[in-house]
């Protein structure tokens, strides 16, 4: 039992940074019915550059660790943000009209763009960060078997619920959330009601690149070592959660990530770490095939 209740934390915290990830995936595909495929690569560019603010603040002797991780998240959110709005003025504005396999192909190339960019910039090695947020609670102990729930755990699991809830706020209750449900039904009635479709957009992208800047940092400081690769393999994972929980339903790109973060944990634990990879796109394979849309989607309707 107490095995089992160590791999649950474990795997809601994976499952948690996916989420936030897979936010930003369903949040561009419920606008503009496309995926981002350099989301995840986002999401690297905002480790590294958390390292690098980490590093830099370390240095002239900024120790006090909330002042640290503000600081870092700010930076790493706005430099992402930029990152974000560039992908969208790139890759997706200029082909928005066109068939809908140039965008996709133009975010892959930015996707491999970003990757060799940081491994020129930053080296192929991986990058280790000494921990920063150590300690935490004893859930349970039984038989010399101690159940830990770190402070680091408990910082990634609330700061996604309430990034999360705020997330779905915005979206539900501003004029920028109307405003993007709008462009989700119909852009060009969207743009003659007078909302600014591009504007949105681009918001749009800021808010999901911001978003995998934190995931970005929360894995950094959870994990402590990255390199340039990370964003292909978590943005994969990350995408398979937002199609298991519905792409374009914020808590179904939650709910998702949670699902491949138990999975994964769990398997690696109970069986051979080697397939958990095959486990979860199993799980997401038996999803679709009995619901299409998601676990938490809505079924497309056809205008015509």
């Amino acid at each position: 039992m107490e095995y089992f209740v160590q791999q649950l934390i474990n795997g809601l915290t994976l499952g948690a940074i996916y989420g936030l990830i897979a936010i930003g995936y369903t949040m561009v595909y419920g606008i503009i019915g496309m995926i981002n495929f350099a989301h995840g690569d986002i999401f690297m560019v905002g480790a590294f550059i958390a390292l690098i603010m980490f590093i830099a603040l370390l240095s002239i002797g900024l120790t006090f660790v909330p002042l640290a991780l503000l600081i870092v998240l700010l930076v790493s959110m706005a430099f992402t943000a930029v990152w974000g709005w560039t992908v969208e003025r790139v890759a997706y504005r200029p082909l928005r009209e066109s068939f809908r396999l140039a965008p996709l192909i133009t975010a892959i190339g930015m996707s491999i763009v970003l990757q060799n960019f940081v491994q020129i910039a930053q080296g192929a090695r991986v990058k280790p960060l000494q921990p920063l947020i150590t300690g935490g609670f004893t859930v349970m102990e039984k038989d010399g078997f101690v159940v830990n729930l770190s402070y680091m755990q408990i910082l990634i699991i609330v700061l996604t619920v309430v990034l999360m809830c705020i997330f779905t706020l915005i979206i539900s209750r501003t004029s920028l959330g109307r405003a993007q449900r709008a462009c989700e039904q119909d852009r060009v009635m969207a743009a003659l009601s007078g909302v600014n479709v591009d504007r949105t957009i681009s918001l749009t992208f800021i808010m999901g690149a911001a978003l995998a800047a934190v995931a970005g940092v929360m894995y950094l400081l959870y994990y402590g070592v990255i390199d340039f690769y990370i964003g292909f393999i978590a943005g994969i994972k990350a995408f398979t959660a937002a199609v298991l929980g519905g792409i374009g339903s914020l808590p179904g790109a939650m709910l998702g990530g949670m699902i491949i973060g138990l999975i994964e944990v769990f398997w690696s634990a109970y069986f051979t770490i080697e397939y958990k990879d095959v486990a979860a796109f199993s799980m997401l394979a038996l999803v679709l095939i009995f619901l299409p849309s998601g676990l938490l989607g809505r079924p497309e309707v056809e205008k015509v």
